[in-house]
């Protein structure tokens, strides 16, 4: 059945209910997986940093349904969902979350370093801002081949502080090179709120600044974003150059297992809550008759069923041997 649903919003297109589904079910497998792994990080299962985006799935499926099988990713530490959106398997991110060989990157990046070829997935960036440059790079080498496709790349709302942030926007405008820009502003750098660090705290006017097309939308809202990215990726396609989205989003856990997030209220991250977006959509579409209580059910029960088929694939894998450890590790040779 492929009904046409009216979004919430007029100014939205049209979607079908499978569509909507779709949505709905792409965020719940994010969020199930997130919450898996902070009950594994809490077993020492997963071990090292842990920087977890639940609250923040919307602009993940939002964006993911707007990119072709040739488009090139780059993303952050806060990338678990991005990789599974993209295709990356489920079993082969647990395995690198567990630091096995069977992992995407062999289990030597582990949470903030996923990577993979197949799909154009090229991380995975622990540095703040450090994959603007890299998407600049990548949307240039594609253009030099004729190849008719963008890179999207994802950052957070600090990186708009750095200066690898300022040199890709000039040099993207300055170029016109196909890189959609997806910021994810979920308020807080680390623990700094962004009025205490920003000047400008509306972040798409930065990049207006650069004669960039550019425009905030709400991040808690999968069909928003992806109406937003839709329009803008089609712009990209038909060489307009680069354009910014701003998706004004929330994460509902702290910047990471370490933080004892004593920066914000709890009123402020239960205000928050009230917007999940999972529960922003499927409550919606409860609303419009486009979602039976047991379709979500079901939905749900799929999304552990492959979460824990990735939770038993990264517990049976393979550590890498001590007699490996030095591969792929260069050194310059020093003679006296």
């Amino acid at each position: 059945m492929t009904t046409a649903i009216e979004p919430h919003h007029g100014a939205k297109p049209h979607l079908s209910r499978a569509h909507l589904l779709g949505l709905l079910r792409d965020m719940v497998r994010v969020r199930r997986f997130e919450e898996r792994c902070a009950e594994l990080y809490q077993q020492e299962k997963i071990r090292g940093f842990l920087h977890l985006c639940i609250g923040e799935e919307a602009v993940a499926a939002g964006v993911f349904r707007c990119l072709e099988p040739e488009d090139a990713v780059v993303s952050t530490y806060r990338e678990h969902g991005h990789a599974i959106l993209r295709g990356v398997s489920m079993d082969a991110v647990m395995a690198e979350m567990y630091g096995k060989r069977e992992g995407c990157s062999r289990g030597r990046g582990g949470s903030m370093h996923l990577f993979d070829a197949a799909t154009r997935f090229y991380g995975g960036n622990a540095i703040v801002a450090g994959g603007l440059p890299l998407a600049a790079g990548l949307a240039l080498a594609d253009r030099m081949r004729e190849r008719r496709c963008i890179t999207a790349c994802f950052f957070g709302d600090g990186a708009t502080a750095e200066g690898e942030f300022h040199e890709t926007m000039n040099l993207a405008a300055l170029w016109t090179l196909p890189v959609l820009f997806v910021c994810e502003n979920n308020l807080y750098a680390m623990g700094t709120r962004l009025e205490r660090v920003q000047s400008e705290p509306d972040l798409h006017a930065k990049a207006a600044a650069y004669r960039m097309a550019s425009e905030a939308v709400d991040g808690m809202d999968a069909v928003a974003v992806e109406a937003a990215a839709r329009r803008m990726t089609a712009a990209i396609r038909d060489g307009a150059g680069p354009q910014f989205l701003e998706c004004r989003t929330y994460r509902f856990r702290a910047h990471s297992m370490f933080d004892p997030q004593l920066y914000r209220d709890k009123a402020e991250v239960e205000a928050w809550r009230h917007r999940d977006p999972i529960d922003r959509l499927a409550g919606w579409m409860r609303q419009t008759g486009a979602l039976h209580d047991a379709e979500l059910d079901g939905i749900r029960r799929d999304a552990e069923a492959e979460v824990e088929r990735a939770v038993a694939f990264a517990e049976a894998g393979s550590w890498e041997p001590v007699e490996d450890l030095a591969r792929d590790v260069y050194t310059r040779e020093v003679r006296p």
